[in-house]
């Protein structure tokens, strides 16, 4: 099934719909969100991207990072993509939005108009394998220490994120 992202200016205008590849090859402004989870000891939620994912494959990232569908807000793509790969509901709150623009490689880019989610969950997970090899918590401070011994292993965007989000709290 093709998967389309919304096409937006820097005020969040709708321009039109894109299949989700194309969008990602031409660079376009398109419409994003990000969760943050974390536990009760305030460690971050990481999960690993699955083997097959198209760009980015095997490679550590924040929670959930997708796109909202056209008819829905983007607290309600958050909580079907929370859903879906991780296997979970959860109450998110959002703190933020932003632009960025990073070089995934292979000619792919992420040019998103972010919106930044924040929950805390503790239970089990339920795992989609075609989204999420695997997932684990990581205190900030042992975070920041393993992106920097090895930042090849974590997403550009989510080294964006981030940073975003450091400056926010």
């Amino acid at each position: 099934m093709e998967e389309f992202v919304v096409l937006v200016n820097s005020q969040d205008e709708v321009l039109g719909l894109m299949e989700k590849q194309q969008a990602h090859i031409n660079g376009l402004l398109h419409r994003a969100f990000s969760v943050f989870l974390f536990n009760s000891k305030g460690e971050m939620l990481l999960q690993k991207r699955a083997s097959e994912k198209y760009h980015s494959p095997l490679k550590w990232t924040n929670a959930v990072c997708s796109h909202p569908r056209i008819e829905e807000t983007y607290l309600e793509g958050a909580k079907r993509r929370v859903k879906e790969e991780l296997g979970i509901d959860v109450e998110l709150s959002e703190k933020f939005d932003f632009i960025y623009k990073a070089d995934v490689g292979n000619g792919l880019w992420e040019h998103e108009l972010d919106h930044v989610f924040v929950g805390t969950f503790e239970e089990e997970f339920h795992l989609n394998k075609d989204e999420v090899d695997e997932v684990r918590y990581i205190s900030l401070e042992d975070l920041d220490k393993e992106m920097s011994e090895n930042p090849g292993n974590f997403t550009e965007w989510f080294k964006i994120i981030l940073e975003e989000y450091k400056h926010h709290f």
